[in-house]
């Protein structure tokens, strides 16, 4: 007999966001307000409080160069340390432990902050704590929101991390107009203490969702990687066969997949190596162009308002303009350009970024030759000069991090965001150098004033030079769209 019963499909339930998800938001939103806050503050506080109290006009060039100093050696501290530890999470910890542990260091040196605003040494052990927390957690927090989804909702993760991105700029911009605010009207106690209040809000957040989180278990030391493979491959130079890469040497001891990856990251270092004088430039727009503004007209008069802006509120331009532009040039520029048949490649991008950088310097060094000569410019000028800042930082950072992803294999996709980071650290090294120089009345005394700025202008001319002449014989594997790649890394034959 035959069965004339019908098949009703069965609906399958809707996707669920994990229920993690508003505790790791929720704490990232707290953590940025807190190191976006201290940092927007911290080299005219820096200046103010130690190296020039009396605002002496004789000690303003060493002074400044010696808050500069500090101010980016604490940035290349907290951008070095992701790739340690991203590392003891991967190898011992977990993500969950290092962030909550970490947390407490990292709350301890904004307790620091506030309580030794008087004594250099101590606040400088401050900083290095923060540097160590910011660093320790920040390779870990992103990653930590893909561990939550499985295959029943990973169609929400585009989402979830577009919220996740939404609370860094909330909190970054919310800090950087209150917290100037704060240390103008009731000093540099409450302006550090507060982000430490928030910084320890973020860890109770944290804490509470401990429940709910996936944790990835630690998975011990692996030996596949990147420093282990590259050191071997050094020190057994001379096993290198004719024909060899220097790399293959280590494929006898190490897992063949792993070095055809780490050669993957090579070649995509050949255009790192152009990107730490971006964020040599970059960051001085929180440090040394913070300085400028106190000698600018900070007055706004926008007819149906006026107010005066803080030297450290300035800044909050910069994430404005950087959500607007992104829109503007995904779905804008690049396709106009495309349309006239100038192909938008990320290596002509992060070309016209690093440009972009150079001519936003070259308005501030036109600004900084008003100041020299006894003017006192509008705060305007320098907005125009972020606004071009942010454009180039959509071509450089955000083409530079989507280039690490495509241009390396899964299992090297980590590596090369931990590297991408390196290249802050290194960019700000560059500026500690030259402001050490500066206060120590070395080689780069000598470029004071807009001279300073011309300095970087020539060092980014420069390197563009390089770029242009270098980046069109650069070897290039898309991971993404030849995903064939990723399958001639591992060895397997890909699916016809």
């Amino acid at each position: 007999m035959q069965d004339t019963t019908l098949s009703v499909p069965v609906e399958q339930a809707p996707p669920r966001y994990p229920k993690a998800i508003p505790y790791i938001i929720g704490n990232e939103a707290a953590e940025r307000f807190s190191f976006y806050g201290m940092k927007c503050i911290l080299t005219l506080f820096l200046v103010a409080q130690f190296f020039n109290p009396t605002h002496d006009p004789a000690l303003a060039k060493v002074a400044n160069a010696q808050a500069n100093e500090s101010t980016h050696f604490f940035i290349a501290l907290a951008y070095a340390l992701p790739f340690v530890g991203g590392l003891v999470a991967d190898w011992f910890t977990g993500k969950y432990k290092i962030i909550l542990y970490i947390s407490i260091v990292y709350c301890i040196g904004h307790l620091f902050l506030s309580l030794f605003d008087t004594d250099l040494t101590w606040f400088r052990y401050g900083l290095i704590l923060i540097a160590i927390g910011a660093g320790g957690i920040k390779s870990c927090v992103s990653s930590n929101v893909g561990d939550q989804f499985d295959k029943s909702n990973e169609s929400l993760i585009s989402k979830v991390y577009g919220w996740f991105y939404f609370s860094i700029n909330a909190g970054s911009m919310l800090s950087t107009v209150m917290i100037p605010y704060i240390y103008n009207h009731y000093g540099a106690k409450w302006a550090f203490g507060i982000p430490g209040v928030l910084m320890a809000i973020a860890t109770v957040i944290f804490f509470s969702g401990r429940k709910l989180y996936v944790r990835v278990p630690p998975s011990g030391v692996n030996k596949n990687n990147f420093v282990f493979i590259s050191l071997y491959s050094l020190f057994n130079i001379g096993k290198k066969q004719k024909g060899q890469s220097l790399l293959d040497v280590a494929k006898g001891k190490f897992d063949p997949e792993k070095v055809e990856g780490i050669k993957a990251v090579y070649r995509v270092l050949a255009v790192f190596a152009f990107i730490p004088i971006f964020w040599a430039m970059w960051d001085q727009s929180e440090s040394e162009w913070v300085i400028q503004l106190e000698q600018l007209d900070k007055h706004i008069n926008l007819g149906f308002a006026q107010f005066d802006l803080l030297s450290a509120q300035v800044q909050t331009v910069n994430p404005v303009f950087l959500l607007l532009f992104i829109p503007v040039f995904n779905y804008g520029v690049y396709p106009l350009f495309d349309k006239m048949g100038i192909k938008t490649t990320p290596l002509r991008r992060i070309g016209a970024g690093l440009a972009l950088t150079g001519l936003s310097f070259v308005i501030i060094a036109l600004i900084q030759q008003s100041v020299d000569a006894g003017g006192h410019p509008s705060v305007w000028w320098q907005i125009l000069a972020f606004i071009i800042l942010s454009a180039g930082e959509v071509l450089v950072s955000i083409t530079g991090l989507e280039y690490a992803y495509t241009q390396a294999p899964k299992s090297m996709k980590g590596t090369m965001g931990a590297i991408w980071l390196l290249t802050v650290s290194a960019g700000n090294l560059l500026d500690v150098y030259v402001n050490n120089s500066i206060s120590s009345h070395g080689y780069f005394a000598r470029f004071s004033g807009a001279g300073f700025y011309w300095l970087f202008i020539g060092l980014i001319s420069a390197f563009l030079v390089l770029f242009m002449f270098i980046s069109p014989r650069l070897k290039e594997r898309n991971y993404i769209t030849d995903p064939e790649m990723d399958l001639a890394v591992a060895g397997e034959a890909p699916e016809k």
